[in-house]
């Protein structure tokens, strides 16, 4: 059942991306329609709207776009690529430092603490 309503999920999720106005050009990883590094901001913000509930799909989903853009880029031009530092915050970086997503360190102990 779980495999079921993931397959579910995974379809509903690449629907949705393709009804989006800011979705990324590959091989460059610019946004189709500003012409933005991508995400750009408005894709930023539909991808943290979109995943509000659910910050660690978030995260491996823009993983995983980090990891074909590094192929992706890298094949194009090297030069045009930057390093892997400025792709990792690219990718990776704007949701850590929503305030959305961040771990109340408080509470995380508390919760540990009645376990």
């Amino acid at each position: 059942m779980t495999g079921d309503r993931d397959q579910g999920r995974a379809r509903a999720h690449r629907a949705a991306l393709f009804r989006q106005e800011h979705l990324p050009m590959q091989p460059l990883w610019l946004c189709r329609r500003c012409g933005q590094p991508w995400p750009c901001g408005a894709a930023k913000l539909a991808l943290a709207a979109e995943y509000r509930d659910s910050p660690v799909s978030l995260f491996l989903y823009l993983a995983s776009c980090l990891h074909d853009a590094i192929d992706d880029l890298h094949r194009v031009d090297t030069n045009e690529a930057g390093g892997a530092a400025s792709l990792f915050d690219r990718f990776l970086g704007w949701p850590a430092r929503t305030h959305a997503y961040r771990v109340n360190t408080a509470t995380a102990i508390g919760n540990e603490e009645t376990s």
